[in-house]
């Protein structure tokens, strides 16, 4: 009997681009725009469930109620669509249903684990579009593979979905298209961007490794992320900040007073704003100045992050609590662009990939601290921000600041290690 996904030992995820014909369009708005619906209404059950137990005098129709909704969610799908019965049109993927419905559950599994996010919240209508499916196999099918499930690769460009069928699609890496044999396909997500481009992510798994370990090299680095330059390492190397957002900042913000100007302009002549269409054309181009941004500095991340850890057999970085960080207006759009949290969560997974270790320190006194003697700057001489470069008046020694911090921050993994 063939494994799960679960089961299998190698996960990856890969998300590629596709172009679906204006019939494929309306079919994925149809199905985003119903998950949105079944994950609403389970929101809706769950909140009425709550508040009628809240009543403690026994009233025949509050009990009525509460146990019709507790019946309800115990198979919320057929529930769901025997009041809705547009829902049972042949549109919309049933696997759809039953992940839209999977999705709320798991939202609150993490709110109970985790209590950070909050319960679950009604989702808004907004200019994207998402739902998942999962890719189903025939219990004939005996070795499942990227090439015989319901969600399945017809070619090297082209994929079939439920209900959508064939689209084409670029940016599958090659070493996927290689091992389609021996690869299966778990939940795929479909989704739309604002800037209108259609996506499709596949959850992948193997008995393989998707990325060959890397031979052990014996070396290991400390990195401080600071916002003068991006990246110090106890190497004494200096990647430079590249700024992406500032060097667009003043585009965006006259395409974004233009977009401004157009939604005033819509609401004076009582327009909706989905149907103006200059409105809507300058919408397209702000988000499009967005995305951009936004994959430049993913593209950055991701060579950083894949440079430290296939050259380093243990990289150490600085425990960066940046959501606190951004309360300070004064730094929040520097370090809202540098993207420090993006690049830690890329260092740990692929550091899981390649077979390397990564892990945070608490970074205090970090900056303070003589790398070569152990000295802690204290009282008057406390190093400021606009310290850069110091002595030590303990042992003479001569400190770059950035790079004395990285070599406490590779000390302080190596003790915990």
């Amino acid at each position: 009997m063939a494994k799960t996904m679960a089961q299998l030992p190698y996960h990856y995820g890969v998300k590629v681009r596709v172009f679906p014909s204006t019939e494929q369009k309306r079919l994925i708005k149809r199905n985003s725009d119903a998950s949105r619906f079944i994950y609403n209404q389970m929101n809706g059950m769950n909140n009425d469930l709550f508040w009628l137990k809240q009543v403690k005098i026994p009233i025949t129709i509050v009990l009525d109620r509460i146990a019709d909704l507790t019946e309800r969610l115990k198979k919320p799908s057929t529930a769901i669509s025997n009041i809705h019965g547009w829902l049972n049109h042949p549109d919309f993927d049933s696997l759809m249903k039953a992940n839209a419905i999977k999705n709320y559950r798991t939202a609150w599994k993490l709110f109970r684990q985790v209590h950070r996010a909050g319960t679950p919240k009604f989702h808004k209508r907004g200019y994207t579009q998402t739902y998942q499916t999962s890719c189903l196999y025939s219990v004939k099918v005996t070795v499942p593979t990227m090439e015989n499930g319901s969600v399945r690769l017809t070619d090297n460009r082209h994929l079939q979905l439920p209900k959508l069928g064939r689209l084409r699609f670029k940016g599958l890496p090659l070493k996927i298209l290689e091992r389609a044999n021996d690869i299966r396909i778990g939940t795929t997500t479909v989704s739309m961007d604002t800037a209108g481009h259609y996506l499709v992510s596949l959850q992948i798994g193997s008995e393989q490794p998707f990325v060959a370990k890397q031979p052990a090299i014996e070396s290991k680095v400390g990195i401080d992320l600071n916002l003068d330059n991006f990246l110090t390492d106890s190497n004494g190397q200096v990647i430079d900040n590249p700024r992406y957002y500032r060097t667009i900042r003043g585009k965006l913000a006259k395409a974004q007073r233009k977009l401004s100007r157009r939604a005033r302009r819509a609401k004076k002549s009582q327009r909706r704003l989905s149907e103006a269409k200059d409105y809507q054309r300058q919408r397209l181009l702000v988000a499009k100045l967005q995305l951009k941004v936004a994959n430049q500095r993913k593209n950055f991340l991701h060579h950083v992050s894949t440079t430290l850890i296939k050259n380093h057999d243990l990289v150490v970085a600085e425990e960066l609590r940046s959501k606190n960080m951004l309360r300070n207006h004064a730094l929040a759009m520097s370090i809202s662009d540098v993207g420090w949290r993006t690049l830690l969560n890329m260092l740990s997974y692929k550091a899981d990939l390649y077979g390397r270790n990564f892990l945070t320190v608490n970074p205090q006194n970090t900056t303070q601290t003589c790398s070569h003697c152990g000295h802690l700057m204290t009282g008057k001489n406390k190093l400021t921000l606009a310290d850069r470069e110091w002595t030590c008046p303990s042992c003479g020694t001569f400190h770059v600041r950035d790079h004395n911090a990285a070599k406490n921050i590779l000390a302080k993994g190596l003790a915990a290690l």
